[in-house]
């Protein structure tokens, strides 16, 4: 048996530049990876990384493998691997969802481009993966996050407050559970749907998430200017066909979460083509890449384009989401792929905020322009009776 010469130091001396792909920071400097002293030849060593069932745990633990294996009297290494959500920060003595670790908001410029689809399958494929989920349907006007998620039976109330409901491992909440199927359609203004969206993050018990998942209506309306006031978002997706209309009017959307200084994490097209399940040919239903161009030309992240397949559509109306029921597909596998984006570039955006010399963070709004949304956007006005 040989005697082992390497220390713990020398590991993790040697280990020092290993990283997550795509986040800045080795895993060393950010606290996520621990040594412990070298004995008979092992060396055992843990690393943690930031999102769940991440594509690149493998090709870690073979680079981290081969460069502790490489030091004098290291015969073998114990390579264990788990992960750790980071968390938003600071989070304010009053912030009314104090234990979700990332609020990100699910956006879009135009109605028909199935954002809510795109929402629902991001928490379910995040939930699957075995993080902690929740999923809230901001689109007061048009909930449907209760049918597509399977699921109409309404929340129970615990020490005051909304119990949300849970399918497909991911906590629920929408003004959908609360109103029977016949029910008259909701005319509101502005401060109302304002109230609505701030009473369903602050009277309902939603625990300790990693993710929490906010299916906005389109526009840049009440309900995006409320959740940018109540709560500081971790970031948002915008969600675009590639339509040039629909291009036009998602950057829109993207430039105001931007000028709210919202980080963007991406954007996702949807329905980008589609695909013959008999012959396996594609057909592009719209213009050709037009998600991917807005990305570039705005600078920010492209998280994927989405297939159509007419089987997403029977799955939402059956409340199962295409991860759930289909997981093999083409349509699926780029869903988990966009949710792996998304925890990965929330995970990015955590490492910048968290490397030293980060400058602090900007207030979202200032001046004038916060007295302006506090007017319009209802913050201080009556809430809606949810219950």
């Amino acid at each position: 048996m040989s005697t082992v010469n390497a220390t713990a130091a020398q590991v993790q001396e040697t280990l020092q530049t290993l990283s997550e792909p795509g986040v800045p920071g080795s895993l060393l400097s950010r606290g996520r990876l621990e040594v412990e002293e070298p004995a008979a030849g092992v060396v055992a060593i843990q690393i943690t990384l930031s999102q769940p069932s991440s594509p690149d745990a493998e090709a870690i633990v073979q680079e981290c493998e081969a460069a502790a294996t490489a030091l004098p009297g290291i015969e073998r290494a114990e390579v264990s691997v788990g992960w750790r959500v980071d968390s938003r920060a600071p989070i304010a003595e009053n912030d009314l969802v104090p234990g979700v670790r990332n609020l990100v908001a699910v956006a879009s410029g135009k109605g028909g481009v199935g954002k809510s689809t795109i929402a629902a399958n991001l928490a379910a494929a995040l939930a699957d993966a075995g993080a902690a989920v929740g999923l809230l349907d901001a689109d007061i006007y048009g909930p449907s996050i209760p049918m597509m998620m399977g699921v109409r039976q309404p929340p129970f109330v615990q020490d005051g407050k909304m119990v949300p409901v849970e399918s497909h491992g991911v906590k629920l909440m929408s003004l959908g559970f609360l109103q029977p199927e016949d029910a008259p359609p909701v005319v509101w203004r502005g401060p109302m749907v304002g109230g609505a969206v701030r009473q369903m993050l602050s009277d309902v018990l939603w625990g300790e998430l990693d993710y929490l998942f906010v299916d906005l209506p389109p526009g840049t309306g009440d309900a995006q200017l409320t959740l940018a006031q109540s709560v500081p978002l971790t970031g948002c997706v915008i969600v675009m066909t590639s339509q040039d209309v629909a291009v036009h009017i998602a950057s829109k959307a993207l430039a105001m979460f931007q000028k709210l200084n919202v980080p963007v994490l991406g954007v996702l097209e949807n329905m980008s083509a589609f695909v013959c399940p008999h012959c396996g040919e594609t057909t592009e239903i719209f213009t050709r890449g037009g998600g991917q161009t807005a990305a570039k030309r705005l600078g920010v992240p492209f998280l994927g384009a989405i297939p159509l397949d007419p089987a997403s559509v029977e799955h939402g109306d059956a409340g199962t989401p295409t991860v759930v029921d289909a997981p093999n597909s083409p349509q699926a596998e780029a869903l988990r792929t966009a949710a792996q984006q998304v925890a990965r570039g929330l995970s990015r955006l955590h490492a910048e905020r968290n490397a030293p010399g980060a400058a602090a963070a900007k207030q979202p709004l200032g001046g004038l322009m916060q007295r302006f949304l506090r007017g319009t956007a209802g913050g201080t006005g009556p809430r809606p009776p949810l219950v």
